[in-house]
């Protein structure tokens, strides 16, 4: 049996460490707390932290609505988990933190993609004297959820910062279908998994449909889409089903095409573009069996801005609702393969019908002419 000073001791400890947590606890610092000087459009610093080394005037303004959409605002980062050399404020102060805080590490979190960017070619432009961060694509306080982001908004947001893409890619036959439908990353970084997104678009607004708002129209929860469409419960939408749903929705007078987009997936080794290495056989993607188009997708966007994934068998891309994504020897639209094959025996049966006429009618031709004489 414990003694009762050894019980004692076991129960103070106890309490201490409850309070130590509690106290701890205490100071963590919230992101109101830096928000109520940081929301200040009018905040700045002089700064000569540039390649000049001339005092330039630095914006402090941190816009807090932004971050607050921001990917790492969703999973619960906060400004001291980047900022971790503010370990408290000092309110008593004209500033309550350091004036110069250590650059954030991206790398504390991120290193999966941090091993990656270093074999990379924006990790090359750094040996040449190029500051290349991460920042220089993400931002700062306003990280994007890219999952969900379509490929015009993947460019818009990351490469047209310094990218060109019509100066180079004199090689690429259709320059403008290849960079409104394939994300840049996926010839660029050819060890980056692939999806094929297909999205709703609507017909009579022109943009595409909000995951609540389609759902709404199609009469069914988020959670249970697939439960309704995939009726054979074999996980994936076949072209079967693919069809009916359609129907369903031309019923319901809702007039809708599939956009489809080459996306590569979020994650490291997205991080790894390379310039000589990248992809540029066509064969890659334009033949039958090309591995481009093994994961084919519905993408919903959940609330939190994250991507909801709904497996479609591959055939669904030979559908005349997603006539604009026709790549040749990639995919194949069946309609467009008989309108073809009825154009080119129509065509045959003139030549054929023309010489079958010319060869019976021989013996009147020579009488006529005959006469003629």
């Amino acid at each position: 049996m414990k003694s009762m000073s050894t019980v004692t001791r076991y129960m103070e400890a106890c309490l201490l460490a409850a309070c130590t947590l509690s106290f701890s606890q205490a100071l963590a610092l919230e992101n109101s707390e830096c928000m109520e000087c940081h929301s200040d459009e009018t905040l700045t610093k002089e700064s000569t932290d540039n390649i000049l080394q001339m005092e330039l005037t630095k914006s402090l303004y941190v816009d807090e609505a932004a971050f607050n959409r921001s990917v790492h605002n969703a999973n619960g980062i906060t400004c001291v988990d980047c900022h971790a050399d503010i370990e408290e404020l000092n309110w008593d102060d004209d500033l309550p933190h350091a004036a110069t805080l250590q650059p954030v590490q991206c790398v504390m979190c991120h290193e999966e993609s941090a091993v990656e960017f270093k074999e990379s070619v924006h990790m090359a432009m750094r040996t040449k004297g190029i500051t290349m961060t991460c920042y220089a694509c993400h931002g700062y306080h306003s990280v994007k959820q890219m999952a969900s982001a379509s490929v015009s908004e993947r460019m818009d947001y990351v490469c047209l910062k310094c990218h060109n893409p019509y100066q180079s890619h004199d090689w690429l036959p259709s320059k403008e279908a290849h960079f409104a439908n394939v994300d840049c990353v996926v010839c660029h970084s050819p060890e980056a998994p692939r999806h094929t997104h297909l999205r709703f678009f609507d017909l009579a607004g022109s943009t595409y449909y909000q995951t609540d708002s389609l759902m709404e129209k199609i009469g069914v929860k988020a959670k249970d889409f697939m439960a309704t469409v995939d009726t054979d419960k074999d996980g994936a939408v076949n072209r079967d089903e693919f069809d009916d749903l359609m129907l369903r929705l031309k019923l319901k007078n809702i007039r809708t095409v599939l956009h489809a987009e080459l996306v590569a997936a979020i994650d490291a080794s997205a991080h790894g573009i390379v310039k000589q290495g990248a992809q540029k056989e066509c064969s890659q993607c334009h033949c039958s069996n090309s591995s481009y188009f093994k994961a084919v997708n519905f993408v919903f966007t959940d609330p939190d801005g994250g991507l909801v994934h709904h497996e479609v068998d591959r055939s669904v891309l030979e559908s005349y609702y997603v006539s604009h994504f026709y790549l040749l020897g990639g995919t194949r639209i069946k309609l467009l393969d008989k309108i073809g094959l009825i154009i080119v025996a129509c065509g045959a049966l003139v030549v054929l019908g023309h010489i079958t006429i010319r060869v019976l009618t021989v013996p009147w031709r020579r009488k006529h002419s005959a006469d003629s004489e």
